[in-house]
C-alpha cells in the first residue's frame, strides 16, 4: 500500500476515534454531559490521541528500520483505539489524562530539538576524530596553507579560511551596527508612529530576502562597482570578488538582525528614565547617549553578538561575493574564502569519507561551531549579567 494511503487511513482513524470517543462518553450517560468527569470532547480526543500516537510512532520506526511494516500501523492504530473506547467511562478522568498527554508532547518536542543538537555535535565529533586521526592536528589548526588535493600531499591550514571569516564579517558588521542602531534609535525616539510603522516593516524586508538574491546583488552590481570605481583606480585589484564585496552586501544583510532586536531593547527602557533626564534639563539626544543607550547596552551588545554569529556561518553571499581563494592579506579588495564556503567545495561531488580532504569538512564545521556556541554564550552572559530590571 502506497505511504500516502497508510497516513491517510492513520488520520481518519484518529478522527473516527474523536467522534466513536465522545459519543461512547455520551451514549454511558443517556445523553447528559453533567453525569461525566470531564467535558466530551476531552473523552474524544483522548481515544483520537490512543489511536494516532502508536499509529504515527509505529510509522516512524517502519520508515526508519523496516519499510514493509508501515502497513502496521493502521492496524496499531485500531488497537489503540479499541483500547481507548473500553477505558471509557462516565468516571475516566479523561481532562486529567489530556494534560498529561500534552505535557508529554511538549517533553517530546523539547527532547527532539535537544537530542537532534547532541546528535549533529556527536556526529561530527566522531567523523573529526577519523579526520584528526589521519592529519596532524597541529597542521591543521596553525597551518597557513590551504591545498587540497585529493591525490595526496593536501595542505589543510584553518588560519587562512579563519581570516578570511572573520574579516568578511569584520566588515560586514561595520556596516550593519552602526546603520542598524542608528535606524533603530531613530525609530524608537524620533520617528513619529505613522513613519514607524511604514520604515520598521520595510527594514524587516532585508531580513526576508534570500541569501542567494545578496549574492546577485554582490555579484552583479556591488563588485563590478568597487572594482571599477575605488579598487583599480587606487591599484588595489582588479576583481570584482573580493572581501569587500561580500562584506558589505552581509552588512546590508545584517542591517535588519541590529534594528529589530535594538528597537526592542530601546522601548523596553522605561519612560520614567527619559522623563527625569528631560526634567534635569536634558536634551533629547543626551537623554538618549547618557541614560538609554547606557539603560539597553548588554541587550544591544547581545544583538550584536547574535547578528556576528549569523555572519560567520553565512555562504552563498561569500561564494559570489569573495570568491574562493585561501589567503593571508590586509587588502580588503581581494578574493578571500571562509570556513564555510570551504566545507561546502570539500563536500561537493564524489568524495572518499575515508581521505582526509574529505572528512576536514567535519573538523571545519566543527571548529565554525565552537565559535558560534561561544559568541551565543557570551551573548547570553552578556545580557543576563547587565541586564537592568525596572518596576
Amino acid at each position: 500500500m502506497p505511504l500516502f494511503w497508510i497516513i491517510a487511513a492513520t488520520l481518519a482513524l484518529g478522527a473516527a476515534g474523536y467522534w466513536l470517543g465522545r459519543a461512547r462518553a455520551l451514549r454511558l450517560t443517556g445523553g447528559s454531559p453533567a453525569a461525566l468527569h470531564s467535558l466530551p470532547h476531552a473523552y474524544g480526543a483522548i481515544t483520537a490521541l490512543a489511536a494516532l500516537i502508536p499509529g504515527f510512532a509505529l510509522l516512524v520506526l517502519a520508515l526508519m528500520a523496516w519499510p514493509g511494516g508501515t502497513i502496521l500501523a493502521p492496524v496499531l492504530a485500531v488497537i489503540g483505539l479499541g483500547l481507548a473506547l473500553i477505558r471509557i467511562t462516565p468516571e475516566f478522568r479523561a481532562r486529567t489524562a489530556l494534560e498529561r498527554c500534552i505535557l508529554a508532547g511538549l517533553i517530546t518536542a523539547s527532547s527532539i530539538a535537544i537530542l537532534t543538537t547532541f546528535g549533529i555535535v556527536a556526529s561530527m565529533l566522531v567523523e573529526t576524530a577519523d579526520f584528526f586521526s589521519l592529519y596532524p592536528w597541529q597542521q591543521f589548526f596553525f597551518g597557513l596553507e590551504w591545498i587540497p588535493s585529493f591525490e595526496g600531499g593536501s595542505e589543510l591550514g584553518l588560519i587562512p579560511l579563519l581570516w578570511g571569516t572573520l574579516y568578511i564579517t569584520f566588515i560586514a558588521l561595520l556596516v550593519a551596527v552602526p546603520v542598524g542602531l542608528f535606524a533603530a534609535i531613530y525609530m524608537a525616539e524620533y520617528a513619529g508612529p505613522r513613519f514607524r510603522a511604514i520604515a520598521k516593516p520595510l527594514i524587516e524586508v532585508l531580513a526576508g530576502i534570500p541569501t542567494i538574491v545578496y549574492g546577485l546583488f554582490a555579484l552583479i552590481t556591488v563588485g563590478p562597482l568597487l572594482r571599477d570605481w575605488f579598487a583599480a583606480p587606487m591599484g588595489l585589484g582588479t576583481s570584482s570578488s573580493s572581501v569587500m564585496t561580500a562584506g558589505l552586501v552581509m552588512g546590508i544583510m545584517l542591517i535588519p538582525f541590529v534594528s529589530s532586536l535594538s528597537d526592542d531593547i530601546i522601548n523596553a527602557v522605561p519612560q520614567s528614565l527619559r522623563d527625569g533626564a528631560y526634567g534635569l534639563g536634558a536634551t533629547q539626544s543626551e537623554t538618549v547617549r547618557q541614560v538609554i543607550l547606557p539603560a539597553a547596552l548588554p541587550g544591544i551588545v547581545g544583538a550584536v553578538l547574535l547578528a556576528t554569529s549569523r555572519a560567520i556561518g553565512e555562504t552563498m553571499i561569500v561564494v559570489m561575493g569573495a570568491g574562493a581563494a585561501a589567503r593571508l592579506s590586509l587588502n580588503p579588495f581581494e578574493a578571500m574564502t571562509t570556513v564555510t564556503v570551504k566545507i561546502v567545495g570539500q563536500l561537493t561531488g564524489d568524495t572518499d569519507f575515508s581521505s582526509p580532504e574529505a572528512l576536514v569538512a567535519f573538523a571545519l564545521g566543527l571548529t565554525l561551531f565552537a565559535i558560534t556556541l561561544c559568541l551565543n554564550i557570551l551573548a547570553l552572559y552578556i545580557v543576563r549579567r547587565y541586564r537592568e530590571q525596572y518596576e
